[in-house]
């Protein structure tokens, strides 16, 4: 595992506390729909990235 897919796995799991969050808090649908997407491309990149699929 090596530093940039770490960086995406944390960053994308930030991402969907904070969908989580803004859920509880009634906030647009448009943005848990954004904040969600960004938070599913960080994660399916940082896990694409691994080392383990080579």
């Amino acid at each position: 595992m090596n530093g940039i897919s770490t960086l995406l796995i944390v960053v994308g799991l930030f991402l969907a506390g904070g969908v989580f969050s803004f859920a509880k808090q009634k906030m647009p649908k448009n943005l848990i729909v954004l904040l969600s997407v960004g938070a599913a491309m960080c994660l399916v990149a940082g896990v694409l990235r691994l080392e383990v699929w080579s």
